[in-house]
């Protein structure tokens, strides 16, 4: 048994809305793919500012510490200095 012209014209129209569900289906795709790599792009810039600022970030802490440490290393000496001159002191009182 053969299909009818009109069994044949709802088969094709079956097919025909198949296709173009398929075809909104694969352009619906492609914007949520350029709309991914978009987002993609701006994370890695992203990242790279965030990878710039924590170097800049490790580098003044660094700094930082090492005007810390010679800070402390002359308040360390000032401190002797002005012990040994109230030592000097305490001996002239003496006297």
């Amino acid at each position: 048994m053969t299909p009818t012209r009109e069994e044949e014209a709802l088969s094709l129209d079956s097919l025909e809305e198949r296709i173009l569900r398929a075809v909104e289906l694969v352009n619906a795709l492609r914007k949520e793919k350029e709309a991914l790599a978009r987002e993609l792009e701006e994370a890695a810039a992203d990242k790279e500012s965030a990878v710039r600022e924590a170097a800049a970030a490790k580098a003044e802490s660094a700094r930082l510490q090492q005007e810390l440490d010679s800070l402390r290393a002359e308040r360390k000496q000032v401190r002797a200095r002005i012990e040994k001159l109230l030592g000097q002191m305490e001996l002239l009182s003496d006297r």
